[in-house]
């Protein structure tokens, strides 16, 4: 190590080299790596990292201020770079690094081809040096502000020249810290395993060596008692294959979850995560409340979002190369804005296309803290965090970047029985949901295949009347241009496996991701419109109403050209579905646009228990002379 030190001092001139050490041996181990580079969807993997090279620069420097955050107790602050540069470029960039500080001990190859020096991590954002200063290449100076959150370790900041494919180390800056880098963060509810059950999940840099984990937590303005929190966390050893293991492995620090339980319906409670230390001092979260769950069946209003690929947009900017996610700040901001208005959301998979790159899990639990920190956030499991060959995936690609699902699987609960098995039912007062794992084999036959049939037909039509099926990729009907191609018009064998079900058990709505657009169908069944109103159903639906809400944040898909008979409303932007039951026989659905939070599309469903139970094409037993 202090060799290494004096190398780089030498270079670099410095009386002080061990916040460059780090970064430069960021640099020094890209040689030799060989890994997936994530389809070149995820931002982080546009950068070339096999080309960086060190070109220390004695008159170039980037300084961060201030360079402690956190003194009051934020999570997230911004930070003022200033930077210089001798012979500046519209391709110079800047690179944020956490770790600040690293050694190249902590690092094994991939594979036993690969020998030190070999890549530990690629930065956590990024942005272009002239972004916020036209002027950079005209003077060589320039001044940027970017968002930091708290994620349990230091930060550097490196100028580089070169652009992204043959990046080039100019200068390293003074490093950057939190006053408590392992205070608990970013807390996040769902529904138990029970109705009258909440869990709060969250993040910190505490092990349960350091200390206890609880939540204190009682009705507002009550007694309060404390929860116990059981600790979770993952090594490199737990992915499945690079970049997750490799340069965009992040140590993810330890994730608690307290079970809340005995909840009284719609009463409001208040809670605080904490930590217990060895020395007997405590750590503090900040204080949250959240209303309980109705009791299944309970007639009252309720407010249901729901939408998939989402992904996380930075607030400052960075990482707008290849932009993958240009509405999901829009997205979160839309719900922020009504969170009083909604009860519960469902984040039907891709949740933050982090795609291998572990810092960007973080990043994204941060965005939607304001959201799942007061109302229960689901989350499905999709492409983009479980497929990976070799894993028990149903697709053989490598779209989740080597995170074979650990990620979601840790980050997040759900009240399944294995989380390996991303599938569960749960209720909301008067829905009942059936959020099915699109990444694992769900024809018929299959452990999948028989969750689904008991989920569907163990509805009480009579308590819980709205029937929703929830799944990442579209399981039924879509006229995206990808699915069109295929001739399928939705996932191969979906619909085929799976339309007997929805029938038979009379599902009300499907609702998919996966196809970053938004899309309506007729209630429909065997490719034919059941029913041929557009905007107001009364009575039985005789089909399912098929939707595809994979459009609240990543790059939009266009359609097809070609017309559908089932397809009644298309579009191409950014938005979400709500649900409002108001009471066992009013429905209403609406498609808002993220850009400004109004409907463009919905329907309204008025029936009455009698509607359930009329039988229709393939929803009843067949009956004989005898029975």
């Amino acid at each position: 190590m202090s060799d290494r030190i004096c190398l780089i001092q030498s270079i670099r001139g410095m009386g002080s080299g061990i916040w460059v050490l780090g970064l430069v041996v960021v640099v020094l181990m890209t040689w030799g790596f060989d890994g997936v580079k994530s389809h070149g969807v995820q931002p982080l993997s546009r950068i070339d990292i096999l080309r960086t090279v060190i070109a220390l620069q004695e008159d170039a420097f980037i300084k961060a201020s201030p360079s402690v955050l956190g003194l009051t107790g934020q999570n997230g602050e911004w930070v003022s770079l200033e930077y210089s540069k001798p012979d500046p470029s519209n391709d110079d960039w800047i690179g944020v690094f956490s770790p600040a500080n690293f050694s190249a001990a902590e690092c094994y190859p991939e594979n036993p081809r690969v020998y030190p020096p070999f890549l530990c991590t690629a930065p956590i954002k990024f942005q272009y040096a002239n972004y916020s200063s036209p002027d950079y290449t005209r003077t060589g100076t320039g001044s940027l502000k970017l968002q930091l959150i708290n994620q349990r370790s230091d930060f550097s900041f490196a100028l580089f020249s070169g652009g992204f494919l043959s990046p080039k180390l100019v200068a390293v800056s003074n490093l950057v810290t939190y006053a408590n880098p392992n205070a608990p963060v970013y807390a996040r509810l769902a529904q138990g395993k029970e109705w009258d059950e909440m869990t709060v999940t969250w993040t910190s840099g505490y092990g349960i060596d350091a200390a206890e984990p609880f939540v204190e937590w009682g009705p507002v303005d009550g007694e309060k008692s404390r929860s116990p929190a059981v600790t979770l966390t993952f090594d490199r050893s737990s992915m499945c294959g690079a970049p997750a293991r490799t340069v965009g492995w992040r140590d993810p620090g330890y994730i608690h979850t307290s079970f809340l339980k005995g909840l009284w319906p719609h009463r409001a409670y208040e809670y605080k995560v904490g930590h217990k230390l060895v020395n007997g001092t405590y750590i503090w979260g900040s204080a949250n409340r959240f209303k309980a769950s109705p009791y299944p069946g309970e007639n009252s209003l309720q407010q249901v979002v729901i939408y998939g690929d989402m992904g996380k947009k930075e607030a400052d900017g960075s990482n707008e190369y290849n932009d993958f996610q240009p509405g999901s700040l829009n997205t979160t901001y839309q719900l922020i804005k009504d969170l009083k208005n909604i009860d519960i959301v469902f984040h039907i998979g891709d949740i933050c296309y982090a795609n291998g790159y572990i810092s960007q899990w973080d990043q994204f639990t941060a965005q939607i803290e304001p959201i799942a920190s007061t109302i229960p956030y689901m989350i499905g499991s999709g492409n983009h965090e479980r497929d990976w060959p070799g894993t028990g995936s149903f697709y053989l690609n490598m779209d989740s970047g080597g995170e074979c699902g650990v990620l979601a699987e840790t980050m997040f609960y759900v009240p399944t029985e294995n989380k390996d098995k991303f599938w569960y039912s749960t209720s909301y007062g008067m829905f009942k949901f059936c959020i099915a794992d699109s990444e694992r084999d769900w024809r018929e036959g299959t452990e999948q295949y028989r969750f689904i049939e008991h989920c569907l037909a163990s509805a009480d039509r009579q308590k819980q009347p709205w029937l929703i099926f929830l799944a990442h990729r579209v399981l039924g009907y879509s006229s995206d241009a990808s699915y069109a191609a295929e001739g399928s018009f939705g996932e191969p064998m979906g619909k085929e496996s799976l339309q007997k079900l929805w029938q038979k058990y009379k599902v009300d709505i499907a609702i998919f991701g996966h196809v970053h657009n938004y899309e309506r169908t007729c209630p429909v069944y065997q490719n034919i419109c059941t029913n041929k109103e557009r905007h107001y159903y009364r009575g039985t639906l005789n089909g399912t109403i098929h939707v595809a809400a994979g459009g609240a944040g990543a790059s939009l898909s266009p359609f097809t050209t070609l017309q559908t008979t089932w397809s009644l409303y298309r579009d191409f932007d950014h938005g979400f579905v709500k649900l409002t039951a108001f009471d066992h026989s009013n429905l209403l659905f609406e498609y808002k646009k993220s850009r400004d939070g109004m409907v463009y599309d919905s329907f309204r469903i008025k029936r009455d228990y009698r509607d359930i139970l009329a039988c229709t094409v393939d929803s009843c037993y067949s009956t004989t002379l005898a029975s």
